[in-house]
């Protein structure tokens, strides 16, 4: 999965935490989009590991 389909799935995942008539849905979607931010800190930490190498070399 691209970065930028994991914005987009976080972002989705916050507008329905917000709209959830229960707490258990809350929850889901809010366990969802933290999963979704975590994979995005992943995906721009190992972009930029890269560049880091070099700057370093």
């Amino acid at each position: 999965m691209d970065l930028n389909e994991l914005f987009y799935r976080h972002q989705v995942s916050l507008a329905r935490a917000d709209d959830a008539t229960c707490a258990e849905a809350r929850h889901s979607h809010r366990a969802l989009a933290k999963g979704y931010a975590r994979r995005i800190a992943e995906v721009q930490v190992d972009a930029r590991s890269p560049m880091i190498a070099q700057c370093s070399a």
